[in-house]
């Protein structure tokens, strides 16, 4: 479903994360958890391993920050030690030692953001067993991991809807980083949303093969472009900036050009701004933000949810579409809209997964 207000398409699930993390609090005397029990007014500290898109990378792990200091906000916390804070890597070797030092600066709880820090998260956990610790599109089977999953191809289905039925070439692209299982949702759902309009439409689909190269992205939806594609899905990280970049470029140079970006993981409007233009579509939210602060609330009210694995889907509003802010059609949002119960209901199953040819 496509949020007619920014933020507000989550506003339910954000919610009852908020007043189940403060009821909770209350009762955090009563009941005993890993590091999160104590007083009402114990200090919980919590902090982040960025994956290598880094912290500002105007996606996943930006999402995932911002969640990090609503929190630390609405608890009177600071930056730094005792409070919120991150680590940010350069790349995979920072995994470990990052994930490391945050507990041996007495976080209580770490957050890995990233399927790839599956096995650091899981090498530290074991080492620090008074920590609590958190994964992000990973599952890590241990009694201080909480796992956070996401349904993104329930949520890339409706942008590939969405693409569908505002493609004017019948021709559009998605750009993934790396080929791995969260990606590979994203490619997944995005797919089998523009076959449910028009199986006919052709969707060139690639891979970077990397989260934090802007120049792969950028070359990538040139040719894509070039091509007669009109509108691409990114699902690359940093990567994906590069997209930005290409179809700005497009624009500035002729007005009256059709091309456009569908973001991923965050609201990605200021991205596409093109002097008085935009060339952003709408952007697939992949609420990071809103998952964090539940984990954290919970974590805080000595509920830590260990050992479990946490998934949020469109049923529970845990992915969504930003508001178009006009650049969608009502009768086009309208389709989205009744796509999305569907998905929601159940009608419509996604797969995870797209059918490679063969």
């Amino acid at each position: 479903m496509i949020t007619r207000k920014s933020g507000l398409a989550l506003s339910m699930l954000l919610a009852a994360g908020t007043i189940l993390g403060a009821c909770g609090a209350d009762k955090g005397k009563d009941k005993e958890g890993t590091t999160g029990a104590g007083k009402e007014d114990a200090k919980f500290s919590v902090a982040m391993v960025t994956d290598v898109g880094g912290v500002d990378d105007k996606s996943f792990n930006q999402s995932a920050w911002k969640g990090i200091k609503e929190f630390g906000e609405d608890n009177k916390l600071t930056k730094g030690d005792g409070g919120f804070d991150y680590l940010q890597s350069t790349d995979d070797s920072d995994y470990t030692p990052n994930l490391n030092a945050l507990a041996r600066r007495n976080f209580n709880l770490v957050y890995g953001v990233g399927f790839l820090m599956e096995d650091a998260i899981k090498e530290i956990a074991t080492q620090k067993k008074d920590t609590e610790f958190a994964i992000i599109d990973g599952v890590v089977e241990e009694p201080n991991v909480a796992s956070i999953m996401f349904k993104e191809h329930e949520g890339a289905f409706l942008a590939g809807v969405t693409a569908a039925l505002m493609s004017k070439s019948g021709k559009i692209g998605f750009i993934g980083g790396m080929e791995i299982p969260v990606i590979e949702r994203f490619e997944g759902g995005f797919l089998a949303g523009v076959a449910a309009v028009n199986p006919d439409i052709v969707v060139d689909n690639k891979y970077t093969g990397a989260f934090d190269k802007a120049e792969l992205g950028k070359a990538t939806a040139a040719r894509m472009y070039s091509s007669g594609v009109d509108i691409i899905f990114h699902a690359a990280g940093g990567t994906g900036n590069g997209v930005f970049t290409e179809a700005k470029e497009r624009k500035a140079a002729d007005k009256d050009a059709f091309v456009w970006v569908i973001g991923v993981d965050s609201d990605q409007y200021e991205e596409g701004k093109v002097g008085d233009d935009n060339i952003t579509l709408t952007s697939m939210l992949k609420r990071v933000d809103v998952a964090v602060k539940d984990i954290a609330e919970q974590a805080k009210a000595g509920k830590f949810p260990g050992g479990e694995t946490k998934t949020y889907g469109l049923k529970d509003e845990g992915v969504a579409l930003a508001d178009s802010r006009g650049a969608i059609p009502q009768d086009v949002l309208d389709k989205v809209d009744e796509f999305a119960k569907k998905v929601a209901s159940g009608e419509i199953v996604v797969p995870e997964k797209a059918e490679k040819k063969k």
